[in-house]
């Protein structure tokens, strides 16, 4: 028989107390446990190997066979325990106490402490409230400014009466609705599964029968509040702003939950949003266009002058440093890009049309000559 080196396992000196055994092995198993490595055989073998390694070091008369012979098999010593008879498997392991005079930490045990630990009767049947979602509609300029908005929230309450238990009588009772008055909870983890008190109604089948006449039995009771949010500069459409513990109430004595308000950014008739950035577009005239020219435009910090330089051409964009919308991330502001539009002057005139004439025949131009043409 191949001897196993169990003290390699678990990463421990043979000296090791059973406390610091215990402590290897909720590390190793955390870390290789087939739920947390879904797919990776690799660390389902490890687990199987830790598993066998602690089933036989952590029973003080097996890990006393085993450091005189070097191993364990099954049957052996004198009381006739079981060992670990199936080392790929789940077989064998102690999933409740030892059969000796001393308790033996178990497989329920460890995973109590691997997935939260024990928790109270009352905790075991605390629970969140649930979320909110509210829409809210905002202005451009509030996305850059940031802004407070006024909102509506209807949430779930705790009734006050009989302060979320639904019944104001502690004789009248009920079958459990979760567990069917069973007084039990099954639980899978991974392959095995395991049976625990009902968080519900804790063990006993039995719950209050809700006879409250303010909440009628729920237990709770709706509110509508108005709330004010404040709305940070450079949200998007689609952000969600968090108020913390304004969602529904949590029942027996459970956290409430929070509430999010989803925004929807309006759009603005002059201005564009492209990330942090704003677009607009300006007519600018073929002379200012040609000549070059100073021009006035407006940014979500009054107006700007902007410089168009001679021969800018129609759709040309130009850039207004840091006139965009401020970054949630970096804290600064994006830039405002403004793009030419240039207007055609409006010929009424024989004088006008002459003065083109001449303009042209000073400035022959052909712009549609490398239209079609290979290059």
């Amino acid at each position: 028989m191949a001897q196993k080196n169990y003290y390699a396992t678990l990463g421990i000196k043979r000296s090791e107390s059973q406390s610091g055994l215990r402590k290897a092995y909720r590390k190793l198993a955390r870390k290789y446990h087939p739920d947390l490595n879904p797919g990776d055989k690799s660390a389902e073998e490890r687990f199987k190997q830790i598993q066998e390694a602690y089933k036989v070091l952590s029973d003080p008369e097996k890990r006393k066979i085993y450091d005189h012979h070097g191993y364990y098999r099954d049957g052996q010593g004198t009381t006739g325990g079981q060992g670990f008879q199936d080392p790929g498997g789940f077989a064998g392991f102690d999933f409740g106490h030892s059969r000796g005079g001393g308790r033996q930490t178990g497989f329920r045990d460890i995973f109590s402490d691997l997935f939260g630990g024990r928790k109270s009767r009352t905790a075991a049947r605390a629970t969140r409230g649930q979320d909110l979602e509210v829409q809210a509609s905002i202005p451009l300029m509030g996305v850059v400014e940031g802004m407070q908005v006024r909102i509506n929230a209807a949430r779930r309450i705790v009734c006050t009466r009989c302060k979320g238990t639904g019944t104001t009588s502690s004789t009248k009772q009920g079958s459990c609705p979760r567990c069917g008055g069973s007084g039990q909870s099954r639980q899978m983890h991974g392959a095995m599964n395991f049976s625990t008190p009902c968080p519900q109604c804790q063990g006993q089948g039995k719950v209050p029968v809700g006879d409250c006449s303010a909440c009628g039995g729920e237990g709770f009771g709706q509110k509508v509040e108005i709330l004010k949010v404040r709305i940070p500069p450079g949200v998007k459409s689609g952000s969600r702003v968090r108020v913390p513990g304004k969602g529904d109430a949590g029942g027996f004595g459970g956290p409430p939950g929070d509430l999010f308000l989803v925004v929807d950014v309006q759009s603005h008739p002059f201005f564009r949003r492209e990330g942090n950035d704003l677009l607009c577009t300006v007519p600018v005239t073929i002379t200012e266009a040609a000549l070059g020219s100073d021009i006035e435009v407006p940014t979500i910090a009054g107006k700007a002058r902007l410089k168009i330089p001679s021969g800018t051409q129609n759709g040309q964009k130009f850039r207004l440093r840091g006139q965009g919308v401020p970054s949630m991330r970096s804290g600064g502001n994006g830039d405002q890009l403004v793009e030419v539009n240039l207007v055609l002057p409006q010929i009424q005139d024989d004088r006008s049309k002459e003065i083109l004439r001449e303009f042209a025949k000073l400035n022959p131009q052909d712009p549609r000559a490398k239209l079609g043409s290979d290059s």
